[in-house]
């Protein structure tokens, strides 16, 4: 039961992680709330489906899918902050809505292409690897692999390149950033490219072992949403903390070691994380790696 528990939390917290490290992205450079980050999460998932699906798609093998996916997805996400979010950055309340209609309006192409029934589709490395006597499915170590590997890649990029240094800068201080001849504009736009790949590799990660639906990216929105602000708004280690206690609550009341919730952990589980959530910003307002004024977050 403990392996469970462990295996859920690593996994599931590790897809959030990838998530809300893409949010806390966009929201700390740029300053939006991009809330179709989690519907381009989704688009990934079902292209991976329509890619390797032999019945409703091409057929197509797993890693030239993976690789079309996130370059097909991470372009749209660029193009649609270069065409609508780009435009009104300045203004929230447009944002909000620009990003929410975005949302709706992948997920209803999505259902018009693909219906509203449940999809799925087979894992990308069958079979079981045997650790400390316990069984443990391929395709969640590979996704447990996938995930060490891109946090590690973000965490380069965002410190050792001069393009993580313009990045960091542009989240600072935009016009000093430009004083400084860099360009917030392309920087912004990178940035929007990086966040929507994150998305888009956890959505191809997740997705052999996802119940595809056309709106699961409304759950998904709200698990990143407490996420960062568990973590503290734009705060990428706190996104990456926060990822994996959610995913540690999740996978304790899911479990349910102590047989206390009756095999009902599964319809309490939103419950309990939202519960978390307001325990830790009770005694932290600001989350736990969050200020409280605008200082750096990155």
């Amino acid at each position: 039961m403990l392996e469970r528990i462990i295996v859920f939390t690593l996994v599931n917290g590790g897809v959030y992680a990838l998530l809300s490290l893409g949010f806390a992205l966009i929201f700390g450079v740029a300053r939006v709330l991009n809330m179709a980050h989690t519907a381009f999460f989704t688009l990934a998932a079902y292209s991976m489906f329509y890619l390797v699906s032999a019945e409703m798609g091409i057929g197509m093998g797993n890693v030239p899918a993976i690789i079309i996916t996130v370059v097909f997805v991470t372009g749209i996400g660029m193009l649609c902050y270069k065409l609508f979010i780009d435009r009104v950055r300045e203004h929230p309340g447009a944002v909000l809505l620009i990003t929410i209609a975005l949302a709706m309006i992948i997920e209803q192409v999505i259902t018009w292409a693909f219906h509203a029934d449940i999809r799925g589709i087979p894992f990308y490395v069958p079979g079981y690897t045997e650790i400390l006597g316990r069984r443990i499915i391929n395709q969640n170590l590979l996704v447990l692999g996938a995930v060490a590997v891109f946090i590690v890649i973000v965490w380069l990029i965002l410190t050792k390149t001069k393009i993580g240094i313009a990045i960091r800068a542009t989240a600072n201080d935009p016009e000093i950033a430009n004083l400084m001849g860099i360009g917030s504009s392309r920087i912004l736009l990178i940035t929007m490219g990086l966040a929507t790949a994150l998305a888009a590799i956890a959505g191809t990660v997740i997705a052999p072992v996802l119940a595809l639906r056309p709106d699961i990216w409304g759950s998904q929105l709200m698990m990143v949403m407490v996420i960062v602000v568990l973590g503290g708004l734009g705060s990428m280690k706190g996104s990456v903390i926060g990822a994996f206690i959610i995913g540690l609550v999740a996978g304790v009341v899911t479990v349910d070691p102590l047989k206390i919730l009756m095999r009902g952990g599964p319809y309490l589980y939103v419950t309990f994380i939202l519960l978390a959530m307001v325990i830790v910003l009770v005694v932290r307002p600001a989350g736990l790696f969050g200020t409280m004024f605008e200082e750096e977050r990155l």
